[in-house]
């Protein structure tokens, strides 16, 4: 029998915008927190371990939040994202102050993740369809396999009413992910979706698929990440705030037909906290899933 997939989650986020720690702040009706639902709908889809990406300086806070429930519900690890976390020969340049982005965040679990894997955001309200559609795909999938997966979600249901929003705008053709562009300044406007290119607003339908920044991934992901990453600090690494950042990877891998990625499409509504004005509307649509008996009113009862 294959060893279950793992879910890998970014957490070591600064939430900059947010003005906090919120990726431990609750939303649910009995104190949950967004990552306490997204463990949930994991082990349901058939999830075997989590692996939480954190910073050390905020390790203790987590720890003590998470480890009270989750960790009695499932097998539970940690990596560390730290600063200086680079291939040798390289050195952190001046100013620098936090880690490299996404791509930098996965390479921190090269050493512990040897099974498929997906990777989430903590911030992230993703909903269970979206969890059984990526476990579903990792399950298929073989350790030595060179594809990968993305569940794509609807722009309309991803935006926030507090505030802009960078998303990938994908490509897709024939079930498969073609291009992952980024598009930023998109929000609500009349009616309409619009977003800012080159300082011009532009419109776009809604319907477009988006990257939520959920993933799926075999090991062999690692090899990969570990030459592109040096080649990134090589290129960029001396600006203060390059990024290192998984579509990017994977839109390399695509462009060098080194990876085929499947696109799932989620028709889930993602719920997000962006800014701290869209915590009551995250609340409010877990509490209407509760209500609708998706979660228990206790989650880890």
């Amino acid at each position: 029998m294959s060893t279950p997939p793992t879910l890998v989650i970014m957490a070591a986020g600064m939430g900059s915008r947010y003005g906090g720690l919120k990726q431990i702040d609750p939303v649910g009706p009995s104190g949950e927190i967004v990552i306490d639902y997204s463990v949930y709908d994991a082990i349901r889809a058939g999830f075997g371990k989590v692996v939480f990406i954190i910073r050390h300086d905020i390790e203790a806070a987590f720890r003590r939040v998470v480890e009270k429930n989750i960790a009695n519900h499932i097998s539970v690890d940690y990596a560390f994202q730290r600063l200086d976390d680079i291939p040798d020969g390289f050195s952190i340049p001046e100013g620098r102050e936090k880690p490299w982005g996404t791509g930098h965040a996965i390479y921190a679990c090269r050493t512990i993740v040897n099974e498929p894997f997906g990777v989430i955001n903590a911030d992230d309200f993703y909903g269970p369809e979206s969890f059984k559609l990526l476990a579903r795909q990792l399950q298929e999938s073989s350790p030595l396999s060179t594809d990968s997966c993305l569940v794509a979600y609807v722009l309309l249901n991803t935006l926030s009413d507090h505030g802009s929003v960078t998303r990938g705008v994908c490509r897709i053709e024939n079930e498969h992910l073609l291009e992952v562009v980024e598009r930023m300044d998109i929000e609500p406007h009349n009616g309409q979706v619009r977003y800012k290119d080159h300082g011009e607003w532009r419109t776009m339908s809604g319907d477009e698929p988006v990257s939520m920044n959920m993933w799926g991934f075999s090991p062999t992901l690692f090899d990969q990440i570990g030459s592109r990453f040096a080649n990134f600090l090589e290129q960029t690494g001396g600006h203060a705030n390059a990024e290192f950042l998984i579509p990017t990877i994977v839109d390399e891998l695509i462009r060098e037909k080194k990876t085929v990625v499947h696109a799932l499409h989620s028709s889930e509504k993602w719920l997000g906290v962006t800014y701290p004005e869209d915590k009551p509307f995250v609340a409010r649509g877990i509490r209407t899933h509760v209500d609708q008996g998706t979660y228990p009113e206790i989650l880890w009862d």
